[in-house]
């Protein structure tokens, strides 16, 4: 996953992964990831959920637009089978639960100890 990732980047697009996992996508080293807490198999959500798998490709859509570089994982804040989702009425606004998340991930990024400054 992250390497076929890396190599569609190095062509010039822009790519996304969803995953199941933390560690799992830590280790792929894809350049963009968001993450849920959801069953494994289900990264976009409950089978017949249409609103709810709208709103995670509204915000991988989001990530791919505005992820300010690569190599982030991005937690979703959606808990499974506990929440209702809205339908999807302007594609082109960012969700605020997605920058939020991305707000954090950026702050864990920034605050997180590298080897060279350990």
């Amino acid at each position: 996953m992250g390497l076929l990732a890396r190599e569609i980047e190095a062509c010039g697009v822009t790519t996304v992964a969803l995953a199941n996992v933390k560690g799992l996508a830590a280790l792929v080293k894809a350049p963009r990831m968001l993450y849920l807490r959801w069953p494994f198999g289900h990264a976009l959500g409950e089978p017949n959920n249409r609103d709810q798998q709208r709103t995670v490709l509204h915000d991988v859509f989001s990530m791919a637009r505005t992820a300010p570089r690569p190599g982030l994982i991005v937690e979703l804040p959606y808990q499974w089978r506990r929440q209702v989702y809205s339908p999807i009425s302007d594609w082109t606004a960012g969700s605020q639960a997605f920058a939020a998340a991305l707000d954090q991930a950026l702050c864990l990024v920034q605050t997180t100890p590298t080897a060279s400054g350990a």
